[in-house]
């Protein structure tokens, strides 16, 4: 669509007639020597995918079902990480932000906010977001509409902050079910942002692992290139070199081993769909 505004990452966009983006890496930071091996393994799938790959990583995952649950490093060190992974991989990075006193902080390190799902109302968020100058990524929440996030966008643009970025992780089907609505991706696209899909968020269980969440990571390669045949503009995937090991999201996450070939499908049918 002309009137999606794209969002510039160093030198590829989103959204701006380029090729698919894939956000990819970590569901939380474990370790810095895990994050560089799962960062380097990234670049090399994206690399011979020929796809710009920005690398995600959490410092600190807020909402985790029990108190008890890995939350990861913590803002300073986990920034610190993410610092010297960038700086060795010669890679964007992007995190989560979930509170507006860490949004300074987090855009002194990153190329890209990313606002939890749970979160995308908090005005107080988002404005503190916009505010950085940096772009903005909105998850949509499980609970709203495709075309209610353009409050969302409102919030953000009216704040300062031009470069919008939306992804869509699943919206709730009852109890402990998502579901994806491939139509909706393009409908959300209307309110002129570029779209993301956030496959491996999108095939969780919420809850359904009683102390945690579970989740089905064979069905996020089907939704991905789905959402990639319906013309979205980045593809988010969680992975890790060993995912039954993962500290967070270890029922939805892909093996590092898996991420070749499917970038190779995904490559192949953004092509077809943009007409290279």
């Amino acid at each position: 669509m002309s009137n999606v505004q794209s969002v510039q990452i160093q030198d590829f966009s989103i959204g701006g007639g380029g090729p698919l983006v894939i956000v990819a890496g970590m569901c939380v930071i474990e370790s810095e020597a895990l994050l560089m091996e799962t960062g380097a393994a990234l670049l090399a799938a994206c690399e011979r995918a020929g796809l710009p790959l920005i690398l995600k990583a959490s410092f600190d995952k807020a909402n985790r079902s029990t108190l008890t649950a890995f939350r990861g490093p913590g803002l300073v060190e986990g920034l610190d990480i993410l610092k010297r992974v960038k700086a060795a991989l010669s890679v964007p990075v992007t995190t989560d932000v979930h509170q507006p006193e860490q949004a300074k902080a987090v855009a002194e390190v990153v190329d890209l906010l990313q606002i939890p799902a749970f979160l995308c109302r908090q005005t107080d968020l988002l404005v503190a977001c916009a505010e950085t100058g940096l772009p903005v990524n909105v998850k949509k929440g499980q609970f709203m509409a495709p075309w209610d996030m353009g409050h969302v966008v409102d919030k953000l643009r009216s704040s300062g902050c031009q470069q919008v970025l939306l992804t869509d992780r699943g919206t709730s089907f009852g109890y402990n079910r998502l579901v994806s609505d491939i139509p909706g991706l393009a409908q959300m696209r209307t309110l002129g942002a570029p779209v993301c899909f956030d496959a491996t968020h999108s095939v969780q269980l919420p809850g359904a692992a009683k102390a945690g969440t579970g989740g089905n990571s064979a069905a996020a390669p089907a939704l991905a290139r789905a959402a990639v045949a319906a013309g979205v503009d980045a593809v988010f995937l969680e992975c890790h070199p060993q995912p039954s090991l993962a500290r967070s999201d270890s029922a939805t996450a892909l093996s590092l081993q898996q991420l070749p070939a499917l970038l190779a499908q995904l490559a192949a049918i953004d092509a077809l769909v943009r007409g290279r």
